[in-house]
C-alpha cells in the first residue's frame, strides 16, 4: 500500500504544479520526506496526515489512499462520544460540594484512571472519563487550589486516551483545557503540554508540536525528580517530533539532553508514575529512527533497547506502543518474521494498542494483506476483521 499512495502523492503533486520542496514546506516536513513518501519507502499510515496531503493537493483523501485500505474507523471504540460530550458540558457548584471527602475521592478516581492508561485498557478508561471528568471539575470549581493539579491531570488522562484511541482533534481540545487551567504553573503546564505534543503530531503538525513541546520545556527548571520527568519528557516528545519534520540535528540535540536529565534520574524511578528514564531514551531513538525513515538504524537500536533490565519495569501501554513502532522497522526491512513476533507481543502486553489504535491497524492489516503468510499476524488480522479468511 505504501508504494501506491506514494504513486499517488507524487502523480497529483505533478498535476498541481508543485516541486517536492513546495510540497513539503506546506505540510511542514523535509523535502527528503517527500521523497521517501514517493518512492514507497516511508508509508503515510496515519490518515490525519494523510488528510493533510491531500488538502495541499486539493484532492479528495480517498485519491490517495485508493480502494484497499481499511476503514479509519475500524477499530472504533466505545466511549468516545461520551467523553465528547462531557468535555462540551458546563457545571455550576456550589461551595456544599466541596470538602477533604470530595479530594480525597478525585484524588483516588485519577489514581485510578492513570492506572488503567498505564495498563493500556483505553476500553475502560472511556468509560471511566464522564464521572472522572465531572468528580474534578467539582473539585476544582468550589477549591480551586487542591482542585487544579487534578483537574490538570484528569485532562491529561484523557487526551492521552484520546490519543491512542485516533481522536487527535479531541485530545487537542482536552490537553488545551488543561493548559488554560494550569495557568502559570510551568511544571503542571508541561505536563499538559505532553499530550498536546502528541495530538499535534497524530494530526500531522510535527513542527508545531516541537515548537509547543520545547517552549513547554524551557520553562520549566529541571532541578527535581518531579519538574525532572517533565522536563525529560517533553524534550522526548519535541525530539520525535523532530523526527517526523527531518530535522536529524533537532532530533540528537533533544534527545541528547534527555538523554543527560534521565542520567540524573536513573532507571530506579518508579515507573507507575513517570514512564521516563533511560530506558525510555533509548526507546525513543528506536522509535526517531523510525520516523525519520532510518529503519535499518531502527532495528539496530531495538534489539539493545529491549535488552534493558529496566525494559520490563515500563508500563504495559509503554511497551506496547513502542513494540508496535519496532514493527514498523521491521516491515520497512523486509524481516516478517520480528514483525509477526513484535506485533503479537504487543497484543498480548496491551491488546487494546493493536486494537483501539487506527496505526496499529494499518500496520497490522498491511503485513496481512501484502506479506508473507505468519501465522500470528493472520490469526490477530482475523480477529480485528481485516481479513476474510486465514490459511
Amino acid at each position: 500500500m505504501s508504494v501506491a499512495v506514494g504513486r499517488r502523492v507524487a502523480l497529483w503533486r505533478v498535476r498541481r504544479q508543485m516541486t517536492r520542496q513546495v510540497l513539503a514546506d506546506r505540510i511542514g516536513r523535509s523535502k527528503s520526506w517527500v521523497e521517501k513518501v514517493e518512492r514507497g519507502v516511508r508509508r503515510l499510515d496515519r490518515f490525519s496526515l494523510i488528510r493533510q496531503v491531500a488538502e495541499v493537493l486539493r484532492v479528495d483523501p480517498a485519491e490517495l489512499i485508493g480502494p484497499d485500505r481499511p476503514s479509519e474507523h475500524g477499530g472504533a471504540v466505545d466511549g468516545v462520544a461520551a467523553v465528547r460530550a462531557a468535555l462540551a458540558s458546563y457545571e455550576m457548584f456550589t461551595a456544599a460540594d466541596s470538602g477533604p471527602a470530595v479530594e480525597r475521592e478525585v484524588t483516588q478516581r485519577v489514581e485510578h484512571a492513570w492506572s488503567t492508561y498505564q495498563h493500556g485498557d483505553y476500553p475502560r478508561l472511556l468509560r471511566m472519563t464522564p464521572e472522572l471528568l465531572y468528580a474534578a471539575r467539582r473539585l476544582h470549581a468550589t477549591r480551586p487550589g487542591p482542585g487544579a493539579e487534578l483537574l490538570v491531570r484528569a485532562y491529561r488522562i484523557i487526551a492521552l486516551v484520546l490519543v491512542k484511541v485516533g481522536e487527535p482533534e479531541l485530545a487537542w481540545l482536552a490537553a488545551d483545557r488543561a493548559l488554560a487551567v494550569a495557568n502559570s504553573d510551568p511544571v503542571l503546564a508541561g505536563s499538559a503540554a505532553v499530550p498536546l505534543g502528541q495530538a499535534l503530531r497524530a494530526l500531522g503538525q510535527d513542527r508545531l508540536a516541537m515548537t509547543t513541546t520545547v517552549a513547554a520545556a524551557d520553562r520549566i527548571a529541571a532541578a527535581s525528580v518531579e519538574c525532572g520527568t517533565v522536563y525529560g519528557t517533553l524534550l522526548l516528545q519535541a525530539g520525535l517530533a523532530a523526527a517526523g519534520c527531518g530535522e536529524t540535528r533537532s532530533v540528537d540535540e533533544l534527545l541528547g539532553r534527555a538523554a543527560d536529565v534521565a542520567g540524573r534520574i536513573g532507571d530506579g524511578l518508579d515507573y507507575r508514575t513517570a514512564s521516563f528514564g533511560p530506558a525510555a531514551v533509548e526507546l525513543a531513538h528506536v522509535v526517531a529512527a523510525v520516523e525519520s525513515g532510518d529503519a535499518r538504524q531502527a532495528v539496530r537500536r531495538h534489539e539493545t533497547a529491549t535488552r534493558r533490565q529496566a525494559w520490563c519495569g515500563l508500563p504495559a501501554e509503554h511497551r506496547a506502543a513502542y513494540l508496535v513502532d519496532a514493527a514498523r522497522a521491521h516491515l520497512d526491512v523486509g524481516d516478517f518474521a520480528a514483525l509477526g513476533r513484535w506485533l503479537v507481543e504487543a497484543d498480548r502486553v496491551a491488546p487494546a494498542e493493536i486494537r483501539c489504535r487506527p496505526s496499529a491497524r494499518t500496520v497490522v492489516a498491511e503485513i496481512a494483506r501484502c506479506g508473507p503468510d505468519t501465522a500470528g499476524v493472520a490469526r490477530l488480522a482475523t480477529a480485528l476483521g481485516l481479513t476474510t479468511s486465514v490459511s
